[in-house]
Parts: C-alpha cells; sequence; structure tokens
C-alpha cells in the first residue's frame, strides 16, 4: 500500500494524541473493563499490583491490535466517513508507523504479560492479537459478509484473559463471558451497518447489509439477539451469576429483544429516516447493554464478599 493513495496533512508533526488514537482507545476502553471484570470474578484472588500490571499489558496488548488494523486498512479507511479523520487516514501518521508501532506493543505487551502471570493469560492475548490482525482484519473483514460474527471472537477474549491472569486456567464461567461478548457483537455491529450502509458500500467491505440487504440483516440481528439473551440467562447461572444479575439482565434481554424486533418489522418502504432512528437508538443501546451485564457481575461479586450474592 502506497502512502500516496490517503490524504496528507503534514501541517504539523504528529503528537501524542495522535499516536494515542492509534490504538483506539474507545475499543480499548472496552477491552480494559471486561478484563478488569473477568479478572475480579475470578475465584482465585489476585495482588493488586499485578492485576493492575496485567491490566495494563493487556490494554496494550488491545491497543496494538487496533494500531495494526489501522495500518492494513489504511486504503479502505479513506473512503468511509467515520474513519476519515484516523491519523493513518490523514496523513499525521504513516501506516509504516503504524505497523511497526503495533508490532513492537503485541511483543511487548505479550512478554510483560506472561512474566505478571502465566502462560495461559499470556497465550490468549497473543491469540487475540493474532485473531484480530490476521483472520479479521487481513482475511474475513474483506471476504466473508459473515466477517463481524468470527471476526466479534477477537474482542471477546478480554474476560477470558483476565481470568486466565488471575487463576491460570479456562472454565465454564470465563467461556460464557467470552460468549456474551461474542454474541452481541453481530447485532451491534450489524446495527450499525444499517445506518451507514453507503460508508462499506464504497470502501468494498462485503458487509452484510451491502451483500444481503436490509431484510437479511435485520432477520439475522433478530436471531443473534435471541440468541444472546439465552447466553446472558445462562452466565446468570453461574458461580459468578445471582439474583441482582439475573434480574437486571432479563430486563435488558427483554428490552434489547423488542428492539430487534422493532428493526426486524421494518421495510425498505418505512422512512429512512424512521428507521435509521430505530437503528441508531438499538446501537446506543447495546454499548449500555454489554456495561451493564459485566457491571452487574462486579454487583454480584460484591454481595458475595460480603455473604449476600450468588446462588
Amino acid at each position: 500500500m502506497s502512502d500516496s493513495t490517503f490524504t496528507t496533512d503534514q501541517d504539523r508533526e504528529a503528537g501524542f494524541g495522535d499516536y494515542f488514537a492509534l490504538l483506539k482507545p474507545r475499543v480499548m476502553s472496552l477491552v480494559v473493563f471486561t478484563a478488569f471484570v473477568g479478572m475480579l470474578v475470578a475465584p482465585a484472588p489476585i495482588n493488586p499490583f499485578v492485576g493492575l500490571v496485567a491490566i495494563l499489558f493487556i490494554a496494550i496488548g488491545g491497543g496494538a491490535s487496533g494500531a495494526l488494523n489501522m495500518w492494513w486498512d489504511a486504503d479502505i479507511d479513506a473512503k468511509m466517513k467515520r474513519t476519515l479523520k484516523r491519523p493513518t487516514v490523514t496523513g499525521k501518521v504513516t501506516p509504516d508507523e503504524a505497523k511497526v508501532l503495533g508490532f513492537a506493543l503485541s511483543g511487548l505487551s505479550v512478554i510483560m504479560l506472561f512474566l505478571a502471570t502465566n502462560w495461559v493469560a499470556a497465550a490468549l492475548l497473543a491469540f487475540t492479537i493474532f485473531f484480530y490482525v490476521v483472520i479479521y482484519t487481513m482475511w474475513l473483514k474483506r471476504w466473508t459478509p459473515q466477517n463481524i460474527v468470527i471476526g466479534g471472537a477477537a474482542g471477546a477474549f478480554p474476560p477470558m484473559i483476565g481470568w486466565a491472569a488471575a487463576t491460570g486456567d479456562v472454565t465454564l464461567a470465563s467461556v460464557l463471558m467470552f460468549a456474551l461478548t461474542f454474541a452481541w457483537t453481530p447485532p451491534h455491529f450489524w446495527a450499525l451497518a444499517l445506518f451507514v450502509k453507503n460508508d462499506y458500500a464504497n470502501a468494498d467491505v462485503p458487509m452484510l447489509t451491502v451483500t444481503h440487504g436490509r431484510r437479511v440483516t435485520r432477520n439475522h440481528i433478530l436471531g443473534y439477539t435471541i440468541v444472546l439473551a439465552a447466553v446472558a440467562i445462562g452466565l446468570g447461572l453461574t458461580s459468578i451469576g445471582g439474583p441482582a444479575y439475573m434480574a437486571v439482565a432479563v430486563a435488558m434481554n427483554a428490552w434489547f429483544i423488542k428492539g430487534a424486533v422493532d428493526i426486524w418489522r421494518r421495510d425498505d418502504a418505512d422512512s429512512e429516516a424512521d428507521n435509521h432512528l430505530t437503528e441508531r437508538k438499538f446501537f446506543k443501546f447495546s454499548l449500555l447493554y454489554l456495561f451493564l451485564h459485566f457491571g452487574m457481575l462486579l454487583v454480584e461479586h460484591t454481595l458475595m464478599r460480603f455473604g449476600l450474592g450468588g446462588w
């Protein structure tokens, strides 16, 4: 990929903020939060300093994935409105600089997580980076409309990594935390894709909305939302769940399913403005959905410490 493909803006040198933007801080915040929850609700206590170090390098690993994603996707990012301000598009940071930073931070994060915790957590982090960069970014994203379904696994690993950092193993509870984020990703991103469809079409990315249309996408959103509800309820029945989590999960999933049904009932005869309003509401609620589910796991964990939570 040639740097001449992209818009250049060399009026000023790249600053710290430009390099930090490569790490996709908004995505990193989700990585940090879910990894933190996975670590805290694990049955094995972890030294607070070790836990802090582990979270730091899990975050750096997630940021490294973002930098490598911007390196590889700089050409299509230049064609989409929502990614036009990325530093690899504006020219403040070149794709090659993003690549070097991404690989350096990847190696650093995996090695340091291994030294701070254990090989299971480090191996999961290494696989997460590989999966996001190679399997999703380089392969699936430009090849199949199921890109976000399979690729969603990359964003679902952090709670498993946090759990493994504390325990050194993988259990049903940590797998279900993974499954919660994994099943949440398709309806979350497809709702976004419904109101930014032209972005993906302009960039020739085979998102489901582009390859199969809005009706099929709506059907898929409803189907995955039902699967997601089952996973969320199942997680509440494990050792890290309890009545408080379950009450919130039931209410949130009932509302989420209703939102998916509202999207499913739409058709192309409805006004585009009405469609976009429904989809935007669903997308925004999906952000709160994941935060509250993981937040309630923390609440249950706190209640259990005082003998009040759990089953």
